[in-house]
């Protein structure tokens, strides 16, 4: 499913009085909040459904594919999300 799919499936759980453009509003927001939550690196946790987080990855060593020769990977943050119970019985 990609943005619009959701945008549509949003607008028709909503109803027939709901627009295409208030139901983009909708995901639109939610996506935002998401954002801001992760941004202030804190955890957006949605019952049922599951927990973004914000994850630390420490400086390692790589390989670079194309050469074979040794780079050092700086440490950097990264976006984690676990699924919630009502999620991982919903898709088993």
């Amino acid at each position: 499913m990609n943005k619009a799919e959701l945008v549509a499936e949003v607008q028709k759980t909503l109803g027939k009085d709901t627009s295409k453009a208030a139901a983009e509003r909708s995901v639109e927001a939610v996506i935002d909040a998401i954002k801001k939550g992760l941004k202030k690196a804190k955890p957006v946790q949605l019952i049922g459904f599951g927990t973004f987080s914000v994850a630390k990855r420490a400086a390692r060593m790589g390989v670079n594919p194309r050469t074979g020769e040794k780079i050092k990977i700086k440490a950097s943050k990264t976006v984690k999300f676990k699924a919630g119970l009502g999620l991982k019985t919903l898709v088993q």
